[in-house]
């Protein structure tokens, strides 16, 4: 099968490639992978990054999330049969989607919505995932409440405030004034201009923050945050409280305690609980998300679609910061 891979870790192009099929498990479904997106954990795979957290052997595969057609179950498959079209996250020791098929775990899948064509529904797995257990799981978000959600052009933002809408809270986001009217279509409360304007110096009394940026952004988001409150981040550093949960070891455990000092003292200083977010594949959790998007509460939204050779085109596209939604490779026309 053609694949697009790396050989090394580091900011190296992605390459075509012929690669063996995957061998499937009892437990695993192969699927012709009909599209697929790309999103910031490509690139955080791809530059070494995740190394603590993740190990994987070269040359690798990348790709995150997909839809596509079942086309052999594994003996003990009691979900799906061939044919089922389908979408999801593959868990993350067996990523790979930038390619032309893939073996994954039956739990990790859900049917496509119906509505949905293949491009849209590769659109959505990991973002959509991610962001409900931000909101829902971590957050806890109820009817009323208030959230910060960073960056809410992009692919994830653009999920997500449909999201929190669907779910009845108020929704704030940052964005420039050339995405400034697609996120307030998408249902936004607030829009901050984070080229003229500081969000911690607009809002106050949130109940959480969604953060996908990092850095100044998500130490400046505890200033937002009510005592009590949350900040959740999926570009932040890992901390201890995670470390430990995640099973990473006492050493690593220990490493990422010393790396998240001031953000433990952010904790402390504004009685705010921060959580860093590693998002865990759920065909159940697609499942409900399939239920918003076959209602219309949610519609994806595409920047740009690529051809799977074109994969390096579109990493370097992801990375310009341009793209209002997500970019989508077209592996094979439906």
């Amino acid at each position: 099968m053609k694949a697009m891979v790396i050989e090394k870790y580091g900011k190296t192009p992605l390459q075509l490639a012929d690669r063996s099929m995957p061998d499937v498990g009892e437990h695993e479904v192969l699927a012709e992978i009909r599209a697929a997106s790309i999103n910031p954990i490509d690139f955080k795979i791809r530059d070494g990054k995740l190394r603590m957290l993740l190990k994987y052997e070269m040359p690798l595969i990348l790709g995150n999330d997909f839809s596509g057609v079942i086309t052999r179950v594994g003996d003990k498959v009691k979900k799906f049969r061939v044919g089922d079209e389908i979408y999801g996250r593959p868990r993350k020791s067996k990523i790979g989607t930038f390619a032309e098929y893939i073996a994954v775990h039956e739990d990790d899948i859900a049917l496509k919505p119906h509505n949905l064509t293949f491009e849209e529904a590769a659109s959505i797995p990991l973002v959509g995932l991610t962001s409900y257990q931000a909101l829902h799981d971590i957050l806890q978000l109820t009817a009323g409440q208030k959230v910060l959600i960073q960056a809410g052009a992009g692919g994830v933002g653009t999920f997500a405030i449909q999201l929190a809408k669907a779910m009845g809270i108020y929704v704030a986001t940052t964005a420039s004034e050339a995405g400034t009217e697609l996120v307030k279509s998408l249902g936004a409360d607030q829009v901050i201009n984070y080229k003229t304007e500081q969000f911690d110096q607009v809002l106050h009394n949130y109940d959480g923050v969604y953060d996908t940026l990092g850095g100044e952004a998500l130490e400046r988001a505890f200033r937002i945050v009510r005592p009590g409150g949350q900040v959740v981040s999926v570009s932040g550093l890992p901390n201890a409280r995670f470390g430990a949960e995640y099973g990473a070891g006492f050493l690593k455990t220990t490493a990422l305690r010393l790396v998240t000092r001031k953000l433990t003292k952010l904790e402390k200083q504004y009685n705010v609980k921060y959580s860093f977010l590693f998002m865990k594949p759920s065909g159940r959790q697609l499942d409900i998300i399939t239920a918003y998007l076959e209602s219309g509460a949610i519609k994806p939204v595409i920047d740009r679609v690529f051809p799977l050779d074109e994969a390096q085109q579109a990493m370097q596209y992801s990375e310009s910061g341009r793209a209002k939604g997500k970019i989508i490779l077209r592996v094979k026309c439906e």
